[in-house]
Protein backbone atom coordinates (compact mmCIF):
# COMPACT_ATOMS: atom_id res chain seq x y z
CA UNK A 1 0.00 0.00 0.00
CA UNK A 2 1.27 3.37 -0.81
CA UNK A 3 1.99 5.10 2.39
CA UNK A 4 0.39 9.18 3.53
CA UNK A 5 4.10 10.38 2.70
CA UNK A 6 4.33 8.85 -0.38
CA UNK A 7 1.14 9.94 -1.90
CA UNK A 8 2.17 13.84 -0.87
CA UNK A 9 4.80 13.28 -2.96
CA UNK A 10 3.05 12.21 -5.96
CA UNK A 11 0.96 15.09 -5.01
CA UNK A 12 3.63 17.44 -5.49
CA UNK A 13 4.93 16.09 -8.61
CA UNK A 14 1.68 16.05 -10.31
CA UNK A 15 1.21 17.99 -13.85
CA UNK A 16 -2.09 19.77 -13.67
CA UNK A 17 -3.48 21.01 -16.81
CA UNK A 18 -6.47 23.06 -16.54
CA UNK A 19 -7.25 24.06 -20.20
CA UNK A 20 -10.55 23.11 -21.57
CA UNK A 21 -10.87 20.01 -24.06
CA UNK A 22 -12.43 21.32 -27.34
CA UNK A 23 -12.52 19.72 -30.83
CA UNK A 24 -10.07 17.29 -29.79
CA UNK A 25 -7.28 19.59 -28.62
CA UNK A 26 -6.70 21.50 -25.40
CA UNK A 27 -7.21 25.25 -25.41
CA UNK A 28 -7.50 28.15 -23.22
CA UNK A 29 -10.67 29.88 -23.13
CA UNK A 30 -11.50 31.99 -25.50
CA UNK A 31 -11.64 34.97 -22.99
CA UNK A 32 -8.57 33.63 -21.92
CA UNK A 33 -9.64 33.84 -18.24
CA UNK A 34 -9.35 31.47 -15.24
CA UNK A 35 -10.64 30.86 -12.30
CA UNK A 36 -8.35 29.15 -9.14
CA UNK A 37 -9.68 25.28 -7.96
CA UNK A 38 -8.55 24.75 -4.77
CA UNK A 39 -7.69 22.04 -2.11
CA UNK A 40 -10.44 21.79 -0.08
CA UNK A 41 -8.07 20.04 2.97
CA UNK A 42 -5.59 22.78 2.68
CA UNK A 43 -7.26 25.72 0.67
CA UNK A 44 -4.56 26.30 -1.35
CA UNK A 45 -4.31 26.64 -4.89
CA UNK A 46 -4.18 23.53 -6.65
CA UNK A 47 -4.46 24.76 -10.58
CA UNK A 48 -5.85 28.01 -12.70
CA UNK A 49 -8.39 26.68 -15.02
CA UNK A 50 -9.96 27.48 -18.36
CA UNK A 51 -12.95 30.09 -17.66
CA UNK A 52 -15.36 28.64 -20.37
CA UNK A 53 -18.45 30.86 -21.32
CA UNK A 54 -21.16 31.11 -23.70
CA UNK A 55 -18.15 31.24 -27.32
CA UNK A 56 -16.31 28.05 -25.62
CA UNK A 57 -20.04 26.55 -25.47
CA UNK A 58 -20.89 27.77 -29.18
CA UNK A 59 -17.58 26.19 -30.47
CA UNK A 60 -17.97 22.51 -29.11
CA UNK A 61 -21.49 22.58 -30.11
CA UNK A 62 -20.13 23.50 -33.16
CA UNK A 63 -17.77 21.13 -33.02
CA UNK A 64 -20.25 18.08 -31.27
CA UNK A 65 -22.79 18.52 -34.44
CA UNK A 66 -20.49 18.73 -37.13
CA UNK A 67 -18.76 15.08 -36.07
CA UNK A 68 -22.73 14.12 -35.10
CA UNK A 69 -23.72 14.91 -38.81
CA UNK A 70 -20.85 13.41 -40.36
CA UNK A 71 -21.48 10.10 -39.16
CA UNK A 72 -17.81 9.70 -37.62
CA UNK A 73 -19.19 8.35 -34.66
CA UNK A 74 -23.34 8.45 -34.61
CA UNK A 75 -23.36 6.49 -38.20
CA UNK A 76 -20.46 4.20 -37.14
CA UNK A 77 -20.87 0.87 -36.40
CA UNK A 78 -21.89 -0.56 -32.54
CA UNK A 79 -19.14 -2.72 -32.88
CA UNK A 80 -16.60 0.24 -33.64
CA UNK A 81 -18.07 2.36 -30.77
CA UNK A 82 -18.03 -0.50 -28.37
CA UNK A 83 -14.37 -1.31 -28.97
CA UNK A 84 -13.20 2.46 -28.54
CA UNK A 85 -15.24 2.72 -25.51
CA UNK A 86 -13.52 -0.54 -24.04
CA UNK A 87 -10.12 1.09 -24.86
CA UNK A 88 -11.05 4.20 -22.61
CA UNK A 89 -12.11 1.57 -20.06
CA UNK A 90 -8.57 0.27 -19.99
CA UNK A 91 -6.92 3.67 -20.05
CA UNK A 92 -8.65 4.70 -16.78
CA UNK A 93 -8.12 1.48 -15.18
CA UNK A 94 -3.90 2.03 -16.27
CA UNK A 95 -4.03 5.82 -15.09
CA UNK A 96 -6.24 5.20 -11.79
CA UNK A 97 -3.46 6.15 -9.53
CA UNK A 98 -3.37 9.57 -11.16
CA UNK A 99 -7.13 10.15 -11.61
CA UNK A 100 -7.64 8.99 -8.36
CA UNK A 101 -5.10 11.29 -6.77
CA UNK A 102 -6.91 14.49 -8.84
CA UNK A 103 -10.07 13.78 -7.13
CA UNK A 104 -8.57 13.11 -3.86
CA UNK A 105 -6.95 16.43 -3.88
CA UNK A 106 -9.49 18.41 -5.59
CA UNK A 107 -12.65 16.80 -4.11
CA UNK A 108 -11.03 16.47 -0.47
CA UNK A 109 -11.82 12.91 -0.93
CA UNK A 110 -10.52 10.11 1.23
CA UNK A 111 -7.34 8.65 -1.65
CA UNK A 112 -8.61 4.96 -0.64
CA UNK A 113 -12.15 5.74 -1.46
CA UNK A 114 -10.60 7.09 -5.10
CA UNK A 115 -8.46 4.57 -5.27
CA UNK A 116 -10.53 1.15 -4.63
CA UNK A 117 -13.64 2.68 -5.73
CA UNK A 118 -14.52 6.00 -7.94
CA UNK A 119 -12.13 5.42 -10.32
CA UNK A 120 -12.82 1.49 -10.84
CA UNK A 121 -16.13 2.06 -11.15
CA UNK A 122 -15.52 4.27 -13.68
CA UNK A 123 -14.16 2.40 -15.85
CA UNK A 124 -16.71 -0.04 -15.18
CA UNK A 125 -19.17 1.95 -16.01
CA UNK A 126 -17.42 2.68 -18.84
CA UNK A 127 -17.06 -1.17 -19.60
CA UNK A 128 -20.68 -1.89 -19.35
CA UNK A 129 -21.97 0.56 -21.46
CA UNK A 130 -19.69 -0.22 -24.38
CA UNK A 131 -20.59 -4.05 -23.74
CA UNK A 132 -24.21 -2.98 -24.37
CA UNK A 133 -23.62 -0.91 -28.20
CA UNK A 134 -24.23 -4.10 -30.20
CA UNK A 135 -26.29 -6.24 -27.90
CA UNK A 136 -29.68 -4.12 -28.29
CA UNK A 137 -32.27 -4.75 -30.76
CA UNK A 138 -35.24 -2.51 -32.47
CA UNK A 139 -37.90 -4.30 -33.40
CA UNK A 140 -40.99 -4.58 -36.19
CA UNK A 141 -44.24 -4.04 -35.71
CA UNK A 142 -47.22 -6.19 -36.13
CA UNK A 143 -48.78 -4.40 -38.96
CA UNK A 144 -49.87 -6.79 -41.63
CA UNK A 145 -47.71 -8.64 -44.02
CA UNK A 146 -48.17 -5.49 -46.51
CA UNK A 147 -46.12 -3.78 -44.67
CA UNK A 148 -42.68 -3.18 -42.88
CA UNK A 149 -42.32 -1.22 -40.04
CA UNK A 150 -39.23 -0.24 -38.01
CA UNK A 151 -39.36 0.91 -34.84
CA UNK A 152 -35.81 1.95 -34.30
CA UNK A 153 -33.56 3.58 -31.70
CA UNK A 154 -30.95 6.87 -32.76
CA UNK A 155 -28.56 8.87 -31.61
CA UNK A 156 -30.49 12.15 -29.94
CA UNK A 157 -27.65 14.38 -31.23
CA UNK A 158 -25.68 16.47 -29.07
CA UNK A 159 -25.70 16.02 -25.62
CA UNK A 160 -24.89 18.64 -22.78
CA UNK A 161 -23.54 16.73 -19.50
CA UNK A 162 -23.47 18.83 -16.51
CA UNK A 163 -21.61 16.92 -13.59
CA UNK A 164 -21.78 17.70 -9.89
CA UNK A 165 -18.55 17.99 -7.65
CA UNK A 166 -19.06 15.07 -5.41
CA UNK A 167 -18.09 12.43 -7.95
CA UNK A 168 -16.46 13.82 -10.53
CA UNK A 169 -15.30 10.91 -12.20
CA UNK A 170 -18.18 8.35 -12.10
CA UNK A 171 -21.21 10.56 -12.33
CA UNK A 172 -18.48 11.67 -15.95
CA UNK A 173 -18.94 7.85 -16.55
CA UNK A 174 -22.66 7.32 -15.66
CA UNK A 175 -23.35 10.15 -18.24
CA UNK A 176 -20.84 9.80 -21.27
CA UNK A 177 -21.12 5.52 -21.20
CA UNK A 178 -24.44 5.43 -22.36
CA UNK A 179 -24.68 8.67 -24.35
CA UNK A 180 -21.45 7.71 -26.48
CA UNK A 181 -22.65 4.16 -26.88
CA UNK A 182 -25.56 5.02 -28.60
CA UNK A 183 -23.88 7.28 -30.61
CA UNK A 184 -24.27 10.73 -29.81
CA UNK A 185 -21.74 14.05 -29.60
CA UNK A 186 -20.87 14.78 -25.66
CA UNK A 187 -20.26 18.13 -24.24
CA UNK A 188 -19.25 18.09 -20.50
CA UNK A 189 -19.45 20.85 -17.87
CA UNK A 190 -17.81 20.01 -14.73
CA UNK A 191 -19.04 21.50 -11.67
CA UNK A 192 -16.23 24.30 -11.28
CA UNK A 193 -14.89 22.84 -7.89
CA UNK A 194 -13.56 19.71 -9.84
CA UNK A 195 -12.82 20.02 -13.25
CA UNK A 196 -9.36 18.21 -13.61
CA UNK A 197 -10.12 14.49 -13.80
CA UNK A 198 -12.85 15.16 -16.38
CA UNK A 199 -10.38 17.15 -18.14
CA UNK A 200 -8.24 14.15 -17.90
CA UNK A 201 -10.60 11.62 -18.81
CA UNK A 202 -11.08 13.61 -22.18
CA UNK A 203 -7.35 13.13 -23.11
CA UNK A 204 -7.48 9.33 -22.57
CA UNK A 205 -10.62 9.29 -24.67
CA UNK A 206 -8.67 10.93 -27.72
CA UNK A 207 -5.95 8.64 -27.04
CA UNK A 208 -8.75 5.48 -27.00
CA UNK A 209 -10.15 7.04 -30.34
CA UNK A 210 -13.37 8.93 -29.44
CA UNK A 211 -12.81 11.16 -32.56
CA UNK A 212 -12.55 15.26 -32.56
CA UNK A 213 -15.88 17.03 -31.63
CA UNK A 214 -17.76 13.70 -29.88
CA UNK A 215 -16.58 14.41 -26.84
CA UNK A 216 -15.84 18.25 -25.24
CA UNK A 217 -15.08 19.62 -21.80
CA UNK A 218 -15.93 22.97 -20.81
CA UNK A 219 -15.27 23.98 -17.59
CA UNK A 220 -16.92 26.68 -15.61
CA UNK A 221 -19.31 28.29 -13.46
CA UNK A 222 -22.79 28.04 -13.93
CA UNK A 223 -24.41 31.14 -15.19
CA UNK A 224 -21.45 31.03 -17.70
CA UNK A 225 -20.69 28.23 -19.38
CA UNK A 226 -23.71 25.75 -17.34
CA UNK A 227 -26.47 28.23 -18.77
CA UNK A 228 -25.01 28.70 -22.18
CA UNK A 229 -25.26 24.88 -22.55
CA UNK A 230 -28.67 24.74 -21.14
CA UNK A 231 -30.10 27.54 -23.30
CA UNK A 232 -28.00 26.30 -26.51
CA UNK A 233 -30.48 25.70 -29.29
CA UNK A 234 -28.66 23.25 -31.04
CA UNK A 235 -27.97 21.30 -27.94
CA UNK A 236 -30.77 18.14 -28.42
CA UNK A 237 -30.89 16.96 -24.16
CA UNK A 238 -29.16 18.09 -21.25
CA UNK A 239 -28.66 15.45 -18.49
CA UNK A 240 -28.02 17.09 -14.88
CA UNK A 241 -27.07 15.74 -11.63
CA UNK A 242 -26.92 18.37 -8.35
CA UNK A 243 -29.25 20.14 -6.48
CA UNK A 244 -32.84 20.05 -7.19
CA UNK A 245 -33.41 24.32 -7.06
CA UNK A 246 -30.33 23.95 -9.96
CA UNK A 247 -32.06 21.34 -12.11
CA UNK A 248 -35.00 23.53 -12.10
CA UNK A 249 -33.41 26.08 -13.47
CA UNK A 250 -32.49 23.59 -16.68
CA UNK A 251 -36.44 22.86 -17.08
CA UNK A 252 -36.50 26.54 -17.46
CA UNK A 253 -33.86 26.83 -19.93
CA UNK A 254 -35.29 24.22 -22.13
CA UNK A 255 -39.04 26.05 -21.69
CA UNK A 256 -37.50 29.15 -22.69
CA UNK A 257 -35.42 27.67 -25.96
CA UNK A 258 -35.92 24.80 -27.92
CA UNK A 259 -37.86 22.34 -25.85
CA UNK A 260 -34.34 20.19 -25.55
CA UNK A 261 -34.59 17.02 -23.60
CA UNK A 262 -34.00 17.27 -19.66
CA UNK A 263 -32.79 14.55 -17.68
CA UNK A 264 -32.34 15.09 -13.94
CA UNK A 265 -30.75 13.64 -11.15
CA UNK A 266 -30.96 15.82 -7.91
CA UNK A 267 -31.52 15.84 -3.88
CA UNK A 268 -32.49 13.67 -1.51
CA UNK A 269 -33.13 13.26 2.33
CA UNK A 270 -33.51 9.75 2.63
CA UNK A 271 -34.14 7.23 5.05
CA UNK A 272 -33.25 4.60 6.62
CA UNK A 273 -35.67 2.41 8.16
CA UNK A 274 -35.27 -0.08 10.64
CA UNK A 275 -38.08 -2.24 11.81
CA UNK A 276 -39.21 -4.01 14.80
CA UNK A 277 -38.11 -6.90 14.28
CA UNK A 278 -34.58 -6.88 13.33
CA UNK A 279 -32.30 -8.75 15.48
CA UNK A 280 -28.62 -7.92 14.94
CA UNK A 281 -28.09 -4.21 15.09
CA UNK A 282 -24.43 -4.44 14.61
CA UNK A 283 -24.84 -5.52 10.91
CA UNK A 284 -27.39 -2.64 10.96
CA UNK A 285 -25.12 -0.14 12.55
CA UNK A 286 -22.23 -0.90 10.54
CA UNK A 287 -24.24 -0.03 7.43
CA UNK A 288 -25.74 3.20 8.51
CA UNK A 289 -22.55 4.96 9.48
CA UNK A 290 -21.48 4.08 6.15
CA UNK A 291 -24.86 5.36 4.95
CA UNK A 292 -24.56 8.89 6.74
CA UNK A 293 -20.84 9.57 6.47
CA UNK A 294 -19.47 7.93 3.23
CA UNK A 295 -18.14 10.91 1.25
CA UNK A 296 -18.41 12.96 4.20
CA UNK A 297 -22.03 12.80 3.75
CA UNK A 298 -21.72 14.75 0.02
CA UNK A 299 -23.76 11.82 -1.41
CA UNK A 300 -27.38 12.49 -2.62
CA UNK A 301 -28.71 9.40 -1.68
CA UNK A 302 -27.06 9.28 1.39
CA UNK A 303 -29.02 7.88 4.61
CA UNK A 304 -29.62 11.27 6.65
CA UNK A 305 -32.74 9.61 8.52
CA UNK A 306 -32.25 7.24 10.74
CA UNK A 307 -36.25 5.65 11.58
CA UNK A 308 -36.08 3.39 14.57
CA UNK A 309 -38.31 1.72 16.99
CA UNK A 310 -38.22 4.10 20.12
CA UNK A 311 -37.11 1.11 22.42
CA UNK A 312 -34.50 0.03 19.90
CA UNK A 313 -33.36 3.46 19.90
CA UNK A 314 -30.05 3.76 22.82
CA UNK A 315 -28.84 0.28 21.84
CA UNK A 316 -28.78 1.39 17.87
CA UNK A 317 -27.31 4.72 18.40
CA UNK A 318 -24.13 3.40 21.10
CA UNK A 319 -23.66 0.82 18.39
CA UNK A 320 -23.49 3.38 15.91
CA UNK A 321 -21.62 5.67 18.03
CA UNK A 322 -18.81 2.06 18.39
CA UNK A 323 -18.75 2.19 15.00
CA UNK A 324 -17.84 6.07 14.16
CA UNK A 325 -15.36 5.91 16.67
CA UNK A 326 -13.30 3.89 13.91
CA UNK A 327 -13.09 6.58 11.02
CA UNK A 328 -11.27 8.75 11.12
CA UNK A 329 -11.01 12.54 9.90
CA UNK A 330 -8.01 14.06 8.67
CA UNK A 331 -6.02 14.83 5.16
CA UNK A 332 -7.66 12.67 2.57
CA UNK A 333 -3.90 11.89 0.93
CA UNK A 334 -3.96 9.67 4.49
CA UNK A 335 -4.84 6.34 3.26
CA UNK A 336 -6.07 5.71 7.24
CA UNK A 337 -8.47 8.19 6.58
CA UNK A 338 -12.41 7.61 6.14
CA UNK A 339 -13.50 11.33 6.29
CA UNK A 340 -12.01 14.14 4.24
CA UNK A 341 -12.60 17.80 3.54
CA UNK A 342 -15.93 19.48 2.60
CA UNK A 343 -15.55 21.08 -1.11
CA UNK A 344 -15.64 24.51 -0.35
CA UNK A 345 -15.60 27.03 2.27
CA UNK A 346 -18.90 28.37 0.97
CA UNK A 347 -20.33 25.18 1.29
CA UNK A 348 -18.38 24.17 5.06
CA UNK A 349 -20.49 27.30 6.36
CA UNK A 350 -24.07 25.78 5.16
CA UNK A 351 -23.57 22.52 6.72
CA UNK A 352 -22.58 24.39 10.25
CA UNK A 353 -25.22 26.84 9.62
CA UNK A 354 -27.90 23.58 9.62
CA UNK A 355 -26.16 22.08 12.67
CA UNK A 356 -26.50 25.47 14.61
CA UNK A 357 -30.12 25.58 13.36
CA UNK A 358 -30.76 22.17 14.77
CA UNK A 359 -29.16 22.72 18.35
CA UNK A 360 -31.65 25.84 18.42
CA UNK A 361 -34.67 24.04 17.31
CA UNK A 362 -34.21 21.50 20.12
CA UNK A 363 -32.26 18.26 19.06
CA UNK A 364 -29.76 16.99 21.09
CA UNK A 365 -25.82 16.60 19.71
CA UNK A 366 -24.17 12.89 20.51
CA UNK A 367 -21.44 13.90 18.75
CA UNK A 368 -19.46 15.85 16.52
CA UNK A 369 -21.44 19.54 15.58
CA UNK A 370 -18.06 20.75 15.44
CA UNK A 371 -15.79 22.55 12.45
CA UNK A 372 -12.30 20.64 13.28
CA UNK A 373 -8.66 20.63 12.14
CA UNK A 374 -8.69 24.14 11.80
CA UNK A 375 -5.26 24.59 11.39
CA UNK A 376 -4.89 22.55 8.19
CA UNK A 377 -6.74 26.20 6.57
CA UNK A 378 -9.12 23.35 5.05
CA UNK A 379 -12.95 22.73 5.58
CA UNK A 380 -13.04 19.70 8.15
CA UNK A 381 -16.28 19.50 10.37
CA UNK A 382 -16.90 16.67 12.63
CA UNK A 383 -19.15 13.73 12.08
CA UNK A 384 -22.53 14.80 14.10
CA UNK A 385 -25.14 12.70 15.14
CA UNK A 386 -28.39 14.56 16.71
CA UNK A 387 -30.93 12.96 18.86
CA UNK A 388 -34.44 13.71 19.58
CA UNK A 389 -35.30 14.65 16.66
CA UNK A 390 -38.79 15.27 15.46
CA UNK A 391 -40.08 14.94 11.93
CA UNK A 392 -41.21 19.03 11.65
CA UNK A 393 -37.39 20.06 12.18
CA UNK A 394 -34.88 21.22 9.41
CA UNK A 395 -32.80 19.36 9.90
CA UNK A 396 -34.95 16.01 9.35
CA UNK A 397 -36.35 17.36 6.00
CA UNK A 398 -33.72 19.48 4.12
CA UNK A 399 -30.36 17.68 2.42
CA UNK A 400 -27.89 18.90 4.04
CA UNK A 401 -25.03 17.26 2.06
CA UNK A 402 -22.34 17.13 4.69
CA UNK A 403 -21.54 14.68 7.78
CA UNK A 404 -25.03 15.21 9.34
CA UNK A 405 -27.24 12.15 10.43
CA UNK A 406 -30.05 12.27 13.02
CA UNK A 407 -32.14 10.19 14.96
CA UNK A 408 -36.06 9.87 14.85
CA UNK A 409 -38.17 7.56 16.81
CA UNK A 410 -41.60 6.17 16.23
CA UNK A 411 -44.22 3.80 17.76
CA UNK A 412 -45.62 1.72 15.62
CA UNK A 413 -44.35 0.53 11.62
CA UNK A 414 -47.27 2.77 9.44
CA UNK A 415 -45.59 5.94 11.11
CA UNK A 416 -42.23 4.83 10.51
CA UNK A 417 -43.30 4.56 6.53
CA UNK A 418 -45.20 8.03 7.08
CA UNK A 419 -42.30 9.57 8.26
CA UNK A 420 -39.78 8.18 5.54
CA UNK A 421 -42.41 9.39 3.36
CA UNK A 422 -43.00 12.69 4.86
CA UNK A 423 -40.24 14.25 2.26
CA UNK A 424 -40.57 16.42 -1.19
CA UNK A 425 -37.57 14.01 -2.34
CA UNK A 426 -37.78 10.20 -3.34
CA UNK A 427 -34.28 9.49 -4.21
CA UNK A 428 -33.57 6.62 -2.23
CA UNK A 429 -34.12 4.62 1.39
CA UNK A 430 -32.96 1.98 3.18
CA UNK A 431 -35.04 -1.48 4.88
CA UNK A 432 -33.78 -3.12 7.54
CA UNK A 433 -35.97 -5.98 8.77
CA UNK A 434 -35.43 -10.16 9.40
CA UNK A 435 -39.33 -10.59 7.69
CA UNK A 436 -38.83 -11.27 4.34
CA UNK A 437 -43.40 -10.09 4.22
CA UNK A 438 -42.23 -6.89 5.76
CA UNK A 439 -39.00 -6.44 3.54
CA UNK A 440 -41.41 -6.54 0.20
CA UNK A 441 -44.51 -4.77 2.06
CA UNK A 442 -42.95 -1.93 3.68
CA UNK A 443 -40.53 -1.42 0.56
CA UNK A 444 -43.25 -1.45 -1.61
CA UNK A 445 -44.76 1.82 -0.11
CA UNK A 446 -41.75 3.96 0.53
CA UNK A 447 -41.76 6.43 -2.10
CA UNK A 448 -38.33 6.41 -3.52
CA UNK A 449 -36.29 5.26 -6.67
CA UNK A 450 -34.07 2.61 -5.03
CA UNK A 451 -34.83 0.87 -1.55
CA UNK A 452 -32.44 -1.09 -0.66
CA UNK A 453 -33.02 -3.73 1.91
CA UNK A 454 -30.37 -5.16 5.03
CA UNK A 455 -27.89 -2.87 3.39
CA UNK A 456 -27.05 0.59 1.94
CA UNK A 457 -26.11 0.88 -1.86
CA UNK A 458 -27.13 2.07 -4.90
CA UNK A 459 -27.47 -1.41 -6.80
CA UNK A 460 -25.38 -2.25 -9.64
CA UNK A 461 -24.79 -0.95 -12.83
CA UNK A 462 -27.54 -3.21 -14.36
CA UNK A 463 -29.68 -1.09 -11.83
CA UNK A 464 -31.47 2.22 -12.76
CA UNK A 465 -30.74 5.15 -10.50
CA UNK A 466 -32.88 8.27 -10.09
CA UNK A 467 -35.55 9.79 -7.94
CA UNK A 468 -39.10 10.40 -7.28
CA UNK A 469 -40.62 13.66 -6.82
CA UNK A 470 -37.93 16.43 -6.35
CA UNK A 471 -35.60 14.03 -6.31
CA UNK A 472 -35.58 13.52 -10.69
CA UNK A 473 -37.34 13.77 -13.75
CA UNK A 474 -36.95 12.82 -17.36
CA UNK A 475 -35.12 9.32 -16.98
CA UNK A 476 -32.30 7.34 -15.26
CA UNK A 477 -28.25 6.82 -14.46
CA UNK A 478 -27.01 3.69 -14.84
CA UNK A 479 -28.50 0.03 -15.98
CA UNK A 480 -29.59 0.14 -20.23
CA UNK A 481 -32.35 2.01 -19.36
CA UNK A 482 -30.08 5.22 -19.45
CA UNK A 483 -29.36 4.03 -22.82
CA UNK A 484 -33.36 5.27 -23.72
CA UNK A 485 -32.95 8.80 -22.67
CA UNK A 486 -30.26 9.66 -25.35
CA UNK A 487 -32.43 7.92 -28.25
CA UNK A 488 -34.92 8.71 -29.83
CA UNK A 489 -37.50 6.13 -31.05
CA UNK A 490 -38.19 6.10 -34.53
CA UNK A 491 -41.12 4.78 -36.53
CA UNK A 492 -40.11 4.05 -40.55
CA UNK A 493 -43.62 2.82 -42.26
CA UNK A 494 -42.52 0.62 -45.64
CA UNK A 495 -45.84 0.17 -47.82
CA UNK A 496 -45.20 -2.99 -50.15
CA UNK A 497 -46.56 -3.47 -53.70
Amino acid sequence: MTTYQEWKQKAQALSLDGRAFIAGQRCAAASNETFRTLNPASGNVLAEVARCDDKDVNRAVAAARGAFESGVWSQATPAHRKSVLLRLAQLIDEHSEELALLEALEAGKPIGECLALDIPESAACIRWHAEVTDKRYDALSPSGSDVVSMITRVPIGVVGAVLPWNFPALMLAWKTGPALSAGNSVIVKPAEQTSLSTLRIADLALEAGVPPGVLSVVPGFGEGAGQALGRHPDVDLVAFTGSTATGKRFLHYSAETNLKRVVLECGGKNPQVILPDVANLDAVAEQAVAAAFWNMGENCSAGSRIIVPTYKKAELLEKVLTVLALWKTGDPLDPEVRLGALIEEKHYEKVLAHIEQAKEEGARVVCGGRATLKESGGWFVEPTIFDQVTPEMRIAREEVFGPVVCFIEYEDVEDAIRIANDTCYGLAASLWTDNVNSAHKVAARIRAGTVTVNCFGEGDLTTPFGGFRQSGFGGRDKSVYAHDQYCELKTTWLKLD
